[in-house]
């Protein structure tokens, strides 16, 4: 299933976008897409639905965070062998991992306004994974099921506060818009190999990424186990697992006001914001 949350912000209503690409919607089997939502046996209801039965709705209204409630947002540094390369640092023997306020989330056609006080915005596509399931010290093995879906993220960062402000990349990854998610939350019987999906960005139209989940140093399985050794990974939480080659900081140029940023995972959905 594709499941999508609709409407103005904060006002958000549940949906479900069929075969056909057509928004349906949710509102009369759920009040909205939580992480209550995503237990087996909840998506399994859903998923029984016929998606002709369900309301179209109407226009092309606002499509927000496709998760309600997301508790945390853990994300993952230098996990592609080619962006590694491109930074000139060693891969990493472990996971590099920090974390992007809450506050940070976004629609995926939500304007990006550039914070007063950074001159180095930058892009970052990433696939996201959605927790279903509370994860404590699982084996690689065990991982994925307790995976809900995946979507198309973009770890938005502003360099100079990351790199420039003695440490703590928390503040450079936090900003208001800093974490668009979606168009949609996908589950993950509709993705048959997370390591298998090309990721791209493309901004006013040039690609800048084009990379594969196959070039991850550590892949999802493997982050789910290392993270749940170290913390209770909760149903809504989300991993952002890290980004490809190609970002502003490898060549110094950054987004500037007017710039349409695009970011994309296959099968996941294409996100485009307008930077102001």
């Amino acid at each position: 299933m594709k499941l999508a949350r609709w409407g103005a912000r904060g006002a958000e209503r549940p949906g479900l976008i069929d075969a056909k690409g057509n928004l349906r919607d949710l509102s009369g089997h759920c009040t909205d897409l939580t992480p209550d939502m995503l237990a087996a046996d909840r998506l399994s209801r859903l998923a029984a639905l016929d998606p002709a039965s369900l309301p179209l709705v109407p226009g092309e209204p606002r499509l927000g965070v496709p998760l309600d409630g997301i508790g945390s947002i853990i994300a993952i540094g230098l996990n592609y062998r080619d962006h590694a390369a491109e930074t000139g640092l060693a891969l990493p023997a472990e996971p590099v991992v920090f974390s992007k306020h809450r506050s940070s989330l976004a629609g995926p056609y939500d304007p990006l306004a550039i914070p007063p006080g950074t001159e180095k915005l930058d892009w970052e596509v990433e696939l996201g994974v959605v927790i279903g399931n509370a994860a404590w010290q699982v084996s690689e093995d065990q991982a994925l099921d307790h995976v809900a879906g995946y979507c198309t993220a973009n770890d938005v960062s502003a360099r100079d506060w990351q790199i420039e402000r003695g440490g703590q990349w928390i503040k450079g990854k936090s900003g208001p818009g800093f974490c668009p998610l979606g168009p949609w939350l996908v589950t993950k019987d509709e993705v048959a190999d997370p390591q298998a999906l090309s990721l791209s960005t493309h901004v006013d139209g040039r690609r800048k990424q084009n990379g594969t989940t196959a070039d991850m140093v550590f892949p999802v399985r493997a982050l789910v186990a290392y993270l749940s050794r170290f913390m209770v990974l909760e149903a809504g939480d989300v991993i952002v697992t890290g980004t490809p080659a190609g970002v502003g900081l490898a060549t110094g140029r950054y987004l500037y006001p007017g710039a349409v940023m695009e970011v994309e995972v296959a099968g996941l959905g294409r996100q485009r914001v307008v930077v102001g």
